[in-house]
C-alpha cells in the first residue's frame, strides 16, 4: 500500500463547506414550509437566505477554481468501463470484487461518478438555485419603500425549488451511502479529510495489465 494525493487542500475546503451549507439550507428551508420548528419561522427564512448567498459565493470561487486548475476535467463523461463500474456497484461489491477502475490526482472520479456528479453540477444545483434566485426576488421593495411582487408564477418557482431541495437530499443520502464503498466503509471519508488515500500496488499493477492488453 502507498498513500497518493487525491483531493487537494481547496478542493477538501469546498466539498465539506459545501455540505454544511446544502445540509444547512435544507434544514432551514423545510422548516420554512412548516415541517418543523427548530430556529422560528423568521430566524429560519433569515438564515435560508443568508446561506444561500454564501453558497453562491462559494460556488463562484469553486466554478473558478475548476477552470483555472483544470479540474473541470475531472468530470468529462467517459463510457471507458462504465459497464464493469455499474455491475460492480450491482453485484460485483456485494462479492468482494476488486474495484474495477483506479483512483489517481489526474482521475479521481469513476465512469458513472463522472455522469452523476456532471448532472448534479449543470443541473440539479442551478436548477435549485436559480429558483431560489427566483423565489428571493419574488417580493422587493421599490425606492419608495413599497411592495414590489413580479408577475412571474410563484406556485412553479416554489415547486422546481422544492424539487430540487428533495432531490439533493436523496443525491445526499446516495452519495454518503458510496462513500462506505471504498477499502473499509471510512476510508474514503478520511481521505477527503486528510487528501491522501491509499493505493494497493497489487491492484494498480493489476489494471495496469489490463490496459496495456486493451
Amino acid at each position: 500500500m502507498y498513500k497518493v494525493l487525491i483531493y487537494k487542500r481547496f478542493g477538501r475546503f469546498w466539498h465539506w463547506t459545501q455540505a454544511v451549507l446544502i445540509i444547512f439550507l435544507a434544514v432551514t428551508g423545510f422548516e420554512v414550509h412548516g415541517v418543523f420548528n427548530i430556529f422560528g419561522f423568521e430566524k429560519a427564512a433569515e438564515f435560508h437566505r443568508t446561506a444561500s448567498w454564501l453558497l453562491i459565493a462559494l460556488l463562484i470561487f469553486a466554478i473558478f477554481w475548476h477552470i483555472t486548475t483544470g479540474e473541470w476535467r475531472q468530470y468529462i463523461p467517459t463510457t471507458k468501463q462504465l459497464k464493469d463500474q455499474v455491475l460492480y456497484y450491482i453485484s460485483g461489491i456485494f462479492k468482494g470484487d476488486p474495484h474495477p477502475t483506479e483512483r489517481t490526482s489526474l482521475s479521481k472520479l469513476n465512469p458513472l461518478q463522472r455522469i452523476v456528479y456532471l448532472g448534479f453540477k449543470i443541473v440539479l444545483i442551478p436548477v435549485t438555485i436559480v429558483s431560489g434566485i427566483f423565489y428571493l426576488l419574488y417580493k422587493t421593495f421599490d425606492q419608495n419603500n413599497l411592495i414590489v411582487i413580479e408577475d412571474y408564477p410563484l406556485e412553479t418557482i416554489a415547486f422546481w425549488h422544492t424539487l430540487g431541495a428533495i432531490l439533493l437530499m436523496i443525491f445526499l443520502v446516495v452519495h454518503v451511502y458510496m462513500t462506505t464503498t471504498g477499502a473499509t466503509p471510512t476510508s474514503n471519508i478520511k481521505a477527503m479529510i486528510t487528501g491522501y488515500e491509499e493505493i494497493d500496488e497489487e491492484h494498480t499493477a493489476t489494471e495496469n495489465e489490463k490496459n496495456i492488453e486493451q
